[in-house]
């Protein structure tokens, strides 16, 4: 017979299992996040492009929209990290379904601040031109991580190895 503090201590070790297959089950939304916005507001092979500046390849795709069009969650998530940086300028990252990292960056504002729940198609801020796109048309750089390798992604092509750990959004948000 498993004594009581058994029970607990497996009950313990199954959480986190618990809690990872849940993440898995999660179902997504898949919005386009920039309100009014379609597939031709951004160019659908500009995932992995190069060359690309600093970063060699781009990591996502650029959704172009006027100044302080309105910028929404994808998906159902945890906002992770808010802020402003010399690459990104204002950014939004949120943790979404699937264990699915969702970035948003050039931003104009923010509307939501670090450990947030937002629901797909909530308004967390709007779109910009900050950081390395400052001077240039707004639009929202999006990108779509996980946090668990695919290693049938990965190529041979410039960072290709990373490739393991990044999703096309074009191809998220059009299937």
């Amino acid at each position: 017979m498993i004594s009581y503090v058994k029970k607990i201590a497996i009950g313990l070790l199954c959480l986190p299992l618990l809690i990872v297959l849940l993440g898995f089950l999660w179902p997504e939304a898949k919005l386009i996040p920039v309100k009014g916005a379609n597939t031709g507001d951004w160019a659908e092979d500009s995932f992995w492009y190069e060359p690309w500046g600093s970063s060699l390849v781009h990591k996502g795709i650029d959704i172009f929209a006027r100044k302080g069009t309105d910028l929404l969650a994808t998906v159902d998530g945890i906002v992770i990290r808010t802020g402003d940086w010399r690459k990104g300028g204002k950014h939004i990252t949120i943790l979404g379904p699937k264990w699915r990292v969702h970035y948003y960056a050039h931003l104009d504002s923010i509307g939501v601040k670090k450990y947030d729940l937002v629901g797909a198609g909530q308004k967390i801020g709007t779109v910009g031109n900050s950081g390395n796109a400052k001077g240039k048309p707004a639009h929202l750089h999006y990108t779509i991580a996980t946090i668990y390798p695919r290693p049938w992604a990965a190529t041979d092509e410039t960072h290709g190895a990373q490739k393991a750990y990044y999703l096309d959004p074009h191809i998220y948000l059009t299937e």
